[in-house]
């Protein structure tokens, strides 16, 4: 068997079975492996956990324009209600568009230079970017959009980009068989994080603190968390160093990985609907706007248990299998979005040839996904118009879910064909 075939070998997700015929030489354990997951899951609470929990921004503001003033009385629009009140809603929204467009675009530079060695570079070169950034956004002023912009969605977007690959990635060091639950568990960082700051921001910026102190308070806290992460965390492998724009280039000279990636975009197109608008959608409905507030945080902690399950089962019943089944699902969103979510690096991981390739492979996959996040959510609030139509995005959302399970078959079905095994 060659070298090469070797490593593809390795970075299956097979039986237990199959697992056991190989000395793969991954530690699956110890006080450095738990030490890095754990470090990379609080890496993950303080940055992409923080975006995700912008969709209390957005909601809101358009419920406004449902009820009378006093009886949108939850508090968590700040921005809209009290900071930004010259901008319209969508004005807003591009705030935390751009973050998300940052985060996953960012991976076409952050996973190569993973796949080279500057983990260390990236990680603690996001958390002083970070810092800097939510530190000057509580040196904002009021109606000045251009300073919460730069800061909050460019300094802020980019700096849980830099760090945001790295942090999934580097849990492959340490983990094959177990990897999709290291990585798995990892992830639950950003779904706590999108629980607990939202209800934190808003005890902050309508109490004694105030926004601009409160804003500090949470920076700092975050602050420390990186500082933590970066004391904990360690690679094991060494670098890759071969490799060119010319390697890139050949990722979409292997179908499963293309089929995979399109699949990405069209599930991408649809993730982030019920995120940003389920706010506005229950105080549309009736429900009180003061529990409202509370329906993003519950979804969050709903898709916790959907992170951590499904990833104990992958390396029975295979990536793949179970990121289909879940995509599929996901139209019920909550526990099968966790699922979805937590799956889809791994899966990237199980088409790399060899661990150089890791990084790069989720990177490109990310970057390219980002681009369509970036017009998702205004393509989502096009089709519910000021009349509300809901079932036009929730059609949308759901169709685009369908269609990118069935490309992920399509890369499945290929990628068994090639490695001449069910177990992917």
């Amino acid at each position: 068997m060659s070298e090469k075939s070797v490593e593809v070998v390795e970075l299956e997700a097979v039986s237990p079975a199959v697992t056991d015929r190989y000395d793969n030489g991954f530690p699956e354990g110890g006080w450095q492996a738990w030490s890095t997951l754990f470090g990379a899951s609080l890496v993950q609470f303080a940055t992409f956990g923080y975006t995700n929990a912008f969709g209390v921004y957005q909601g809101i503001k358009a419920a406004r324009y449902v009820f009378p003033l006093s009886q949108a009385h939850t508090r968590t629009d700040f921005y809209v209600r009290d900071y930004l009140t010259k901008y319209t809603p969508s004005d807003i929204g591009w705030i935390g568009g751009v973050q998300i467009f940052m985060i996953f675009s960012a991976g076409i530079i952050t996973g190569r230079a993973f796949d080279r060695g500057y983990f260390h570079h990236l990680m603690i070169g996001g958390a002083i970017l970070h810092s800097f950034s939510f530190f000057m956004l509580s040196l904002s002023h009021e109606n000045q959009y251009y300073q919460v912009f730069l800061s909050q969605a460019l300094g802020g977007g980019i700096a849980s980009g830099i760090v945001y690959i790295p942090s999934l990635a580097v849990v492959s060091h340490y983990f094959q068989r177990h990897r999709p639950l290291a990585m798995g568990i990892v992830s639950v960082g950003t779904a706590l994080g999108a629980v607990l700051h939202p209800i934190m921001l808003n005890k902050l910026f309508h109490g004694p603190i105030g926004f601009h102190n409160g804003v500090r308070i949470s920076a700092s806290l975050n602050s420390a968390l990186l500082i933590l992460a970066n004391l904990m965390m360690r690679t094991r492998l060494p670098p890759r160093k071969t490799g060119s724009i010319m390697a890139i280039r050949e990722f979409f000279h292997d179908p499963p990985y293309v089929f995979a990636v399109i699949g990405g975009l069209f599930v991408i197109c649809g993730l982030f609907f019920p995120v940003f608008f389920l706010q506005l959608d229950a105080v549309k409905h009736g429900v009180d706007p003061e529990f409202a507030f509370y329906c993003i945080s519950i979804l969050n902690a709903s898709s916790i248990v959907g992170r951590i399950i499904p990833a104990m089962l992958a390396p029975r019943y295979g990536v793949f299998n179970l990121l289909i089944f879940f995509t599929f699902c996901m139209v019920v969103f909550g526990f099968c979005s966790g699922g979805g979510i937590t799956l889809t690096p791994p899966m990237l991981a199980s088409l790399a040839n060899d661990m150089g390739e890791i990084g790069a492979r989720i990177g490109v996959s990310f970057a390219i996904s980002g681009i369509v996040g970036l017009f998702a959510i205004p393509i989502a609030g096009a089709l519910l118009t000021s009349n509300f139509h809901w079932w036009h995005p929730i059609i949308f959302a759901g169709a685009t879910m369908i269609i990118g399970a069935g490309l992920f078959g399509v890369s499945r079905f290929l990628l068994a064909q090639k490695k001449g095994t069910q177990y992917v």
